[in-house]
């Protein structure tokens, strides 16, 4: 029995709207404040609450920044606190590189309670982190090593789409304190809150994201900001453009979303064990929620009848290289591997290679080919098979006991020795094969006759 988490992102994704899903799909909210807090992370506190969306009930989940030396609270350029990062040679050049870091994090209980430290009052100071300075943060993080790996994975994902955007080397990308802060609390808390469900299979949805303009330090930048459209690029994620106006995918929403999804469609039949809602920050005509669900389903992830054909045509692959990249992908589950003589451009001569694997199989046969061929692309779809009932026997014969895949049809049943077995007796035995398959084959019917 398999379960699946499903993200519907109908408004888009968020780090925070992500955090309340979880948590409101029963992620423990004190599990996840022990962890934030074993990173030693000053200048935030946090809120957890409901809030009515649309009339929807939903799990509010917020990280509030503390006020910089001006008395101005720290402001982000989308609209649920995704990171902002700058270049190195412009660490210092507004104020939200300014912070005011306090001794420890406070929290807002849902019923309105104010909890926080001592020794509020720390010496204002610039503050700017590169990805190395929040992998070591990560690192702090008590928790297990998957969940570490899994925060340090989305935000890899965001500082290589930020270093895309702005033109710049990921080693001179450098986190805001006010983004860093806030992108750390939201990435850390999905992956604690996802390991504390037992989540690992990963469903999400086309993003809807809305249109127009937002105002960053940076200035006005299109929707969906370059670094969200960066993300999707890479990571191949499907959009669904709206009239809402504004940004409806953060790029931390958008890093979730990759670094989380680990399928591309759902199963056919499945029931809804649990529904979590996760609420966002603006106003839209639609709620805009993040809902996330639990599906269960009973039947096998993958049909036996249902396979799929990848596909690549090779020209300069050598023979030596072939033979062992087929031995290669059966070793690594494929059902079939066969070669097909072809012609290609200039009329060189060339092979097609096929490989027929399940689903779950795709991203192994993808690696092999690419590592153990010189194809640069590959092509798949899917097939459908009819197979016969079958099983593995062994039977007694004149030379040995040998192996016979016995498949029923109609009530008719049809007997095929194992060419494993039949290869070794003729070796022990100095038989042809011919005549040992023979012996095998009447051995195994004959068995059948008698059942």
């Amino acid at each position: 029995m398999g379960k699946i988490l499903y993200l519907e992102c109908n408004s888009g994704i968020s780090g925070d709207m992500t955090v309340g899903a979880l948590l409101d799909l029963g992620a423990d909210h004190k599990v996840l404040e022990n962890a934030l807090e074993s990173m030693g992370i000053d200048g935030y506190h946090l809120h957890f609450g409901r809030k009515e969306t649309c009339g929807l009930d939903a799990y509010d989940f917020d990280v509030h920044l503390e006020e910089n030396e001006w008395g101005e609270d720290h402001s982000h350029c989308h609209q649920n606190g995704a990171a902002h990062m700058h270049g190195a040679n412009q660490a210092h050049q507004d104020g939200a590189a300014h912070v005011h870091e306090t001794n420890h994090p406070h929290t807002h209980e849902a019923d309105g309670a104010h909890i926080h430290g001592h020794n509020d009052s720390h010496p204002h100071r610039h503050v700017h982190r590169n990805l190395n300075d929040v992998y070591k943060i990560i690192d702090r993080l008590n928790a297990a090593d998957s969940v570490k790996d899994l925060a340090k994975k989305m935000f890899h994902i965001v500082a290589e789409a930020e270093s895309k955007a702005h033109g710049l080397p990921m080693d001179q990308v450098h986190f805001h304190e006010v983004g860093a802060v806030d992108s750390i609390i939201d990435i850390v808390s999905v992956a604690v809150c996802v390991d504390n469900l037992g989540i690992e299979d990963v469903a999400v949805s086309t993003l809807s994201e809305g249109h127009g303009h937002v105002h960053c330090q940076h200035g006005v930048l299109p929707v969906p900001v370059p670094a969200t459209a960066n993300i999707a690029a890479a990571w191949g994620l499907k959009f669904r453009f709206t009239d809402n106006d504004g940004e409806m995918v953060t790029p931390t929403g958008a890093a979730i979303a990759a670094a989380l999804k680990t399928r591309e469609n759902l199963p056919a039949n499945c029931r809804i064990k649990k529904i979590g809602m996760g609420a966002g920050n603006r106003k839209f005509r639609q709620a805009n929620v993040l809902r996330a669900m639990i599906l269960e389903t009973e039947e096998p992830d993958e049909r036996e009848d249902q396979m799929w054909i990848m596909e690549t045509n090779l020209d300069d692959s050598t023979g030596e290289m072939l033979g062992f990249a087929m031995e290669n992908l059966l070793e690594a589950g494929a059902s079939d591997v066969w070669y097909t003589p072809i012609y290609m451009k200039k009329n060189r001569p060339a092979y097609q290679l096929s490989v027929l694997f399940r689903e779950s199989e795709r991203e192994k046969m993808e690696d092999i080919l690419f590592c153990q061929t010189t194809t640069i692309g590959v092509r798949r779809y899917p097939v459908e098979r009819t197979i016969l009932e079958r099983q593995i026997r062994q039977v007694e014969t004149p030379y040995g006991t040998a192996d016979v895949k016995v498949c029923e049809h109609k009530g008719k049943v049809y007997c095929y020795p194992e060419y494993a077995s039949v290869y070794r007796i003729c070796k022990e035995q100095g038989m042809d094969f011919q005549n040992v398959y023979y012996e095998v084959q009447k051995a195994a019917e004959e068995w059948e006759m008698r059942k």
